[in-house]
């Protein structure tokens, strides 16, 4: 299961060879990458020659190879990649072996791992043909181009295997800045340089003129990739790991104050304030709240490890308002609930225009838009944040809306306390 490790050879001391097999069936055009990283005791690829793909189907030792053409039938299937791994012969400074599944061109072309079903990976004592275990992913992906599906690693002098699962944006590119390889990008093509204009020469006997070519049709666009949106709710998104900690992770509201319309009677609707908050659980235990109703700011550099930076009451701030997450901590935060709440005013979410943004360092723009709006309730939950791995964490989309804090707290069972409060 996702999350799990297991041991290889601990007790198994005869395995000699491995045969990591993955699977996948994916719809129509859409064509899935299979590489493999070899990373160092920092979690880093020591250069280029440590991505395995097909371009480079065998590292350096001869330890690691991609099948290809020679792939195998087990249990009477065949996977769609497959690597041999001879376990003995992994040269010493690598730490782990790292399997990944990337779609080509994904953001490009807009596709993604919504439409790649049945995804395996599966590890097979290449001497007798037995299934040491197997990993099914499931249908847990919608937006992400590139997948971390697990990782063989040294423990102790012993081969496990850990079932990690994880989505990302950017497909290989990204996956490769993270294990430390870099990516440049093809420089754009130069524009031909004119030829010199020739002298000017008597006009020719009529001849026929040839139809002018009409202009080449303009280029689309780049896709903007620095920036997501999570569109449907249960999208899910996984902020991207690179080296270190994760650092700061900034979660920002930002509201228009649409001009107030006046009512049958002539007199100005009330205005909106709209604020952000966070249902918090860590590690320890410990469950609360931050936001500006009863002046629960938390704190950044304590526990909860999250802060709000202020109280924008009228929509008119430009920098909205700021929960900050301690993104070093991700190990002692076991899940965050983002909210919005309207404290005062007519509760018409459509005016308020409301979007949030978590934005994070060295990684994409996450935009959650509060689009589906329902007006009977004063309460929308946004984004579902959790551990992953103690590694990084994932983004959820909720906009669900609920008449209040208790009711937003039973639908997440978070089980607190809840009293009038004011600001």
């Amino acid at each position: 299961m996702k999350g799990q490790k297991a041991d290889i050879t601990k007790n198994n001391p005869s395995f000699k060879n491995l045969l990591v097999g993955m699977g996948w069936q994916s719809g129509s055009g859409i064509d899935v990458d299979f590489s493999a990283f070899l990373l160092r005791s920092n979690g880093k690829a020591a250069g280029d020659q440590d991505l395995i793909f097909y371009g480079n189907p065998k590292d350096a030792s001869g330890a690691i190879e991609i099948a290809g053409a020679n792939k195998r039938s087990f249990a009477g299937k065949t996977d769609q990649e497959q690597v041999m791994i001879r376990i003995h012969d992994v040269p010493n400074d690598i730490e782990r072996i790292s399997f990944t599944l990337t779609i080509y061109e994904g953001e490009a072309r807009r596709q993604n791992f919504s439409s790649v079903n049945d995804t395996y990976i599966r590890i097979i004592d290449e001497g007798t043909g037995r299934e040491i275990l197997r990993y099914d992913l499931g249908k847990n992906f919608s937006i992400e181009t590139a997948i971390v599906v697990g990782d063989l690693y040294r423990y102790n002098g012993e081969w496990k295997f850990n079932a990690i699962g994880s989505g990302y944006s950017g497909g290989l590119a990204a996956l490769c800045n993270s294990f430390g390889i870099e990516v440049k990008a093809d420089a754009p093509p130069q524009a031909p340089t004119p030829s010199p204009s020739p002298a000017p020469t008597p006009a020719p006997a009529a001849v026929p003129t040839q139809p002018i070519a009409p202009p080449p049709e303009p280029k689309q666009a780049p896709i903007n990739l620095s920036k997501i949106s999570l569109t449907k709710r249960g999208d899910v998104i996984n902020l991207q790991k690179g080296a270190g900690s994760l650092g700061e992770i900034v979660i920002n509201l930002n509201w228009n104050q649409k001009k107030a319309a006046k009512g049958f009677f002539g007199r100005s609707s009330s205005s909106v304030d709209l604020d952000l908050g966070c249902l918090f659980e860590l590690k320890n235990g410990m469950k609360g709240s931050v936001q500006a109703l009863g002046n629960s700011f938390g704190d950044f550099s304590r526990a909860p490890y999250i802060s709000l930076d202020g109280d924008d009451r009228t929509g008119s701030i430009t920098t909205g308002e700021n929960l900050r997450i301690n993104g070093s901590k991700v190990s002692e935060i076991q899940r965050i609930v983002v909210y919005a709440y309207i404290y005062s005013g007519a509760t018409n979410w459509a005016e308020a225009d409301g979007v949030v943004t978590i934005k994070q360092s060295g990684g994409p723009e996450i935009e959650v838009r509060m689009d589906e709006h329902n007006n009977r309730m004063g309460m929308c939950a946004i984004a579902m944040i959790d551990n992953v791995g103690d590694q990084t964490f994932s983004i959820k989309r909720l906009v669900q809306y609920f008449s209040g804090h208790k009711e937003l707290d039973e639908a997440y069972r978070w089980g607190l306390r809840w009293v009038q409060g004011s600001k």
